[in-house]
């Protein structure tokens, strides 16, 4: 479940790219929070802080104190420098008390399967839609003991209390398997073993007829 973080704001007046600019150099991060019909309120958040609250988690629920005024907010989209990594922007989504939202998940792998057999993830996320304040962090799915052949399926995943799994309860999202490369390895070996071997060239008659 989503911890609710508390990140202090501050209105910023300035904006554009010259703005977001300056903000950063000052260890600010420029964000933008709304929805519900709310207008749009342009932000400033502490850079370090920020980073923390957001690392980790795609869908952080954070109680933003903007000035005085609390008010609970999802991070619904957060911008990264490509090279270094450093949040560069994040838009806030408005959350209401009770309110349910749609989020994507990471989906989790625990355990061991069978000796001698691989997972292999189907669907590296799931979208759910869960009470804001209840958003899981990841979905874990447990493959202990699990044989060659068995499929978890949506249908087979316990819901995080409160929850619905957007998704065909048929959908695979875990497949156990046997790795078949050293299977096919020796099978081909075994089949040049027992190629006949080539009829050997007719040997040459030693010396002519006497005429």
């Amino acid at each position: 479940m989503a911890d609710q973080i508390k990140l202090s704001a501050t209105i910023r007046s300035e904006f554009g790219k010259g703005a977001a600019r300056r903000a950063r150099r000052s260890g600010l991060i420029p964000a933008v929070l709304y929805g519900h019909g709310t207008e749009p309120k342009h932000l400033a958040l502490p850079s370090h802080e920020t980073f923390l609250a957001v690392k980790g988690h795609a869908n952080a629920l954070i109680n933003l104190d903007i000035e005085g005024g609390e008010q609970l907010a999802l991070a619904k989209d957060i911008q990264r420098d490509p090279v270094r990594r450093t949040i560069e922007h994040i838009d806030f989504v408005v959350v209401r008390k009770g309110e349910r939202v749609t989020v994507d998940i990471p989906v989790h792998v625990e355990g061991e399967s069978a000796p001698g057999t691989i997972h292999q993830l189907e669907q590296q996320t799931l979208t759910i839609t869960v009470p804001a304040t209840s958003i899981p962090e990841q979905i874990v799915i447990s493959v202990e003991g699990l044989e060659d052949g068995a499929q978890v399926r949506v249908a087979d995943i316990p819901r995080p209390e409160g929850a619905t799994i957007d998704a065909d309860d048929e959908t695979i999202v875990v497949l156990i398997s046997t790795p078949r490369a050293e299977e096919e390895e020796e099978e081909t070996e075994a089949a040049e073993g027992e190629a006949p071997a080539a009829a050997p060239a007719a040997e040459e008659s030693e010396g002519s007829e006497e005429a």
